[in-house]
């Protein structure tokens, strides 16, 4: 065989090709969409945040055209190797494939044994004649060996070609003795780390890299060719398995901080309020040096529901990315990812059984989600806890996810460290067409799903052949001995210096003191928020209010508007702007967020159908009825503005797009970012994401994030999937306390705003506050033309605020001998029906906030009220639903009111799906009301 191969020249002068092709594409990717895969966006002149560009012209050239139709059944052959030689190749370390496949049989294609055949054209650098049986063992050698590739699939043929000589080119690609040498280095030392905490911390749960210490080499090639390709920064998403390896490896993270948690002590210094996570979620942001390079990588925090972090890091990339561009709207961008890029790491089992991947991948080439493609790793540890892998999935890898969307794989065995040719294969793929690449490293783990796990309980044959395994570190090291690169003393040395300075770090443990970097950079002048309330006037000039308004629904002269919004939309908003009364919610909004705009803060407002809006109120932008052309006011209000507005229609998911806002808040404390549910009930797709990190991600983390989170709420009939946003759920969710008072340092914000001013107000306080919260707003349905649910722009003006409490201006206070405390839409109902029936000793008191609980409020407006007897709480939600088990013991013990419920009954069902019973219990909970 090496005679054969040695037969055959190599030249990789010409690399790939294309077909001619004009297509639109994003800004960010070169590459060009097929005839059948070509993007409509409605706009050619593209909108803040993506703008449309055309791939080049590349044709293949005549002559290899030529040399393909002349031996077209070697080229099918040689094909065939190229989509089918991966199920053939020497992946698993544990054991030898020995499959053979028809396809690759050369008398399906009519070849002769002793039959000379000219390759010119048809492998990448091979320019001569070459017999069938040499032809054979260069394939088996590129497409057989202990790498493996899945490309055939890819959506362009210029993809497909240039992977294919790619591929074919980096098996004479050598790695340097120094390479080598730090590569044995690096994963010997993570495993003296290894070691060094089983000697230590025997039951700790540490998720050791043993059997996947290849991974190293993965990172440390990415980091150094990143850097390399002029990209200034990574954002990482890591598995469990070997993070601490690579924290204090690759990524500098202080050993002695790692050992002190493992002792029981905080990571963080004790002044800030925080509640801290696991060792296995610890984190390091940190510049990394490759020669006169520079490449700053933050690994992210992520919670133990797999894959969940992906779409987070996607977010915080694309809000990176454009913070360090800082290109305004009328400039050319540059390309997605030419400075940020985001490594996804995975577990085999994860991978294929996590739905988040899939929403992920789904929205990875999607315009205002589209990042210009992420690295992708799994570490495939061929069992997922205890279920090997043939039992965790229906396809053949873990990686067929990545067929979704036209992604390459890359298969690695990880018992051969120098795959790291591998990840530049992958990562000149992802810096030349900008789009997703995934590596595959096929390895084993040591233990068991973690180190006090036994795994030989339920997978005896493959332990009992890991068990007789050295290790990888050893065993290459050992082969760098052998080839003169290394001696036996300098690879004891390393080991040995390793734990030196992992002992130095250990006699540290009780004396040293953390130091967390926090609210710098953009965060800069952020603080934690405070535990008392506070009052931020969000109220803006009224004429600069008309002259925003105005310009939110201001469009060129030669723009075709639906003639319907144009009389109902922006001919009604002129007109209610000019007399200053009867301003709706959609028109609030504009305001709010074209007042920030105009402050210089970015607004994002993200979901499904969101540009419209599901009730088709907002209409933040306008599509031009002759020719589809999309355009959006709110950023063209001035020629010299410098923030805008980025209207980001999302795909059909709630986890993966609520996880991008979240990471895009989390880096961009300067921008709005708002999510709106379809429906309200629609966000527990999204609940991980609530669960793990928007409800927690401050108080685990430090992390502070002003996501906007708007969920349509009120049972108006339309049944048990499109009523309830559950807001007692969220207030489940939150460290309000029942029996002292609240302060704005709770964990996040919740609010049922009954007016179209009080939204205002709220969108303004997430940006104008020096810190930042989530918000919920239980978001309007029926109330968005309810012309009682309008205000003024005298309740926007200077000094107004948001209002935690509405009192009543309707009664007498001296008359009223009832008070009923309501929250959100509802309070229309009972405000009709008190006038109706002309009732004068009732009071209608709004609850606007209910985290924080506004108890001063409250307090104030009960004062007024001396000879009240009952007091009420109605609701339209069921009794085990809505704010009644909240505002229930909060009331008793910090405003001294017993409190008698007014609603449905409990119940396992959101609302009924009966129109005549839905009306009975509307009639049922007005006659308990006012009763």
């Amino acid at each position: 065989m090496e005679r054969a191969l040695r037969g055959i020249s190599v030249n990789h002068s010409k690399m790939s090709y294309v077909m001619a092709m004009w297509v639109p594409c994003f800004r960010g990717t070169s590459l060009g969409l097929n005839r059948f895969q070509c993007r409509g966006y409605r706009s050619l002149k593209g909108v803040y945040g993506y703008t449309p560009e055309c791939s080049k012209e590349f044709s293949l050239p005549s002559d290899i055209i030529q040399r393909r139709a002349e031996e077209s059944n070697l080229f099918r052959f040689i094909s065939s190797y190229r989509e089918h030689g991966h199920f053939q190749a020497q992946l698993n370390p544990l054991k030898a494939n020995e499959r053979i496949l028809p396809e690759l049989d050369p008398k399906l294609y009519g070849l002769l044994d002793g039959k000379k055949y000219n390759v010119q054209g048809l492998i990448a650098g091979v320019n001569e004649t070459c017999s069938l049986e040499e032809i054979i063992q260069l394939l088996k050698k590129t497409y057989c060996g202990h790498i493996g590739v899945e490309f055939c699939y890819l959506p362009t043929q210029e993809e497909r070609e240039w992977f294919a000589s790619a591929f074919e080119a980096i098996h004479d690609e050598q790695l340097a003795p120094e390479e080598c040498i730090n590569l044995a280095k690096d994963m010997l030392e993570s495993q003296a780390f290894d070691s060094f905490l089983a000697n230590k911390f025997q039951s700790v749960k540490r998720y050791g890299g043993e059997g996947a210490e290849s991974m190293v080499g993965f990172f440390t090639e990415a980091f150094k060719g990143l850097a390399e390709a002029d990209v200034q920064e990574v954002i990482l998403g890591m598995a469990h398995r070997g993070r601490l390896n690579l924290l204090t490896g690759i990524l500098k993270y202080p050993p002695v901080i790692m050992f002190q948690k493992m002792k029981g002590l905080p990571e963080f210094p004790p002044d800030l309020k925080f509640t801290g996570d696991v060792l296995s979620h610890l984190v390091n942001s940190v510049d990394l040096e490759f020669g006169e390079k520079k490449l700053h990588v933050t690994m992210l925090p992520n919670p133990s529901h797999l894959e969940a972090v992906n779409p987070v890091g996607c977010g915080k990339a694309r809000a990176r990315e454009r913070s360090l561009n800082k290109s305004s709207h009328n400039e050319k961008l540059p390309q997605l990812s030419d400075k940020v890029v985001c490594i996804q790491v995975h577990g085999d089992a994860a991978l294929a059984g996590q739905g988040v991947i899939q929403e992920t991948l789904a929205m990875s080439n999607v315009p205002h989600y589209s990042i210009g493609g992420s690295l992708h790793i799994s570490i495939n540890n061929q069992v997922g806890y205890t279920t090997p892998g043939e039992r965790s999935r229906s396809t053949v890898y873990c990686t067929d996810v990545a067929k979704m969307c036209g992604m390459p794989v890359i298969h690695v065995n990880g018992d051969q460290p120098e795959f790291v040719k591998a990840t530049r294969l992958a990562l000149r793929y992802q810096r030349k067409f900008r789009r997703d690449v995934f590596v595959d490293l096929v390895c084993w783990r040591r233990w068991g799903h973690n180190e006090l796990d036994n795994p030989r309980f339920t997978n005896p044959s493959m332990y009992a052949n890991i068990d007789a395994r050295r290790s990888v570190p050893d065993t290459y090291a050992d082969n760098l001995v052998s080839r003169g690169l290394l001696s036996a003393e300098e690879v004891k040395k390393i080991t040995a210096n390793h734990n030196a300075y992992l002992t130095d770090q250990f006699k540290l443990v009780n004396s040293y003191v953390p130091k967390v970097p926090h609210f710098e950079k953009q965060w800069s002048g952020f603080v934690q928020a405070p535990s008392a309330v506070e009052v931020w006037d969000t109220g803006v000039d009224m004429s600069l209010l008309k002259y925003l308004g105005a310009k939110s629904v201001s469009v060129p002269t030669d723009f075709a508007v639906h003639p319907h919004l144009k009389k109902t939309h922006i001919e009604a908003r002129l007109k209610k702007l000019s007399e200053g009364v009867s301003l709706d919610w959609a028109t609030a909004e504009a305001l709010a967020m074209a007042s920030l705009i105009h402050e210089g803060y970015d607004v994002r407002i993200s979901g499904q159908d969101v540009g419209r809006g599901t009730f088709s109120q907002r209409h933040c932008m306008f599509i031009n009825q002759s020719d589809d052309e999309m355009y959006i006011p709110l950023n063209h209000m001035s020629e010299k503005q410098t923030a805008h507005l980025e209207v980001a229609n999302s795909i059909l998911s709630e986890e993966a797009i609520l996880g991008f806002e979240y990471g895009y808040s989390i880096e961009s404390p300067n921008t709005l970012c708002i999510w709106e549910a379809q429906f309200g009930d629609f966000y527990n797709g999204a609940q991980i994401i609530i669960d793990t990190m928007v409800s927690s991600g401050e108080r685990k983390w430090l992390l502070q994030s002003g996501l906007t989170m708007v969920l349509p709420h009120g049972y108006d009939g339309a049944g048990p999937e499109h009523s309830s946003c559950h807001i007692e759920r969220f207030l489940q969710n939150c460290d309000s306390s029942e029996t002292t008072p609240d302060g704005e340092d709770v964990n996040w914000v919740i609010v049922n705003p009954t007016t179209p001013a009080q939204y205002f107000h709220l969108l303004r306080r997430q940006m104008v506050r020096n810190y930042r919260k989530p918000i919920i707003i239980a978001g309007p349905k029926v109330i968005l033309r309810l012309p009682a649910a309008t205000s003024s722009l005298e309740d926007m003006a200077p000094g107004t605020h948001f209002l935690p409490v509405i009192g009543d201006r309707e009664v007498n206070p001296d008359n009223v001998r009832k008070v009923v405390f309501v929250s959100g839409k509802h309070y229309y109902t009972l405000a009709a029906e008190r006038e109706a029936k002309g009732i004068k000793d009732t009071a209608i008191i709004r609850l606007e906030s209910l985290c924080p609980f506004p108890t001063n409020e409250i307090n104030s407006e009960l004062a007024k009220y001396k000879k009240a007897k009952s007091f009420v709480w109605s609701q339209e939600e069921h009794r085990n639903m809505g704010g009644w088990f909240f505002v229930n013991p909060r009331f008793a013990n910090l405003c001294s009111t017993k409190l008698q419920y007014a609603g449905r009954d409990v119940s396992g069902v959101t609302a009924v799906g009966v129109g005549q019973v839905h009306k009975q219990e509307n009639e049922s909970i007005i006659s308990q009301t006012f009763s």
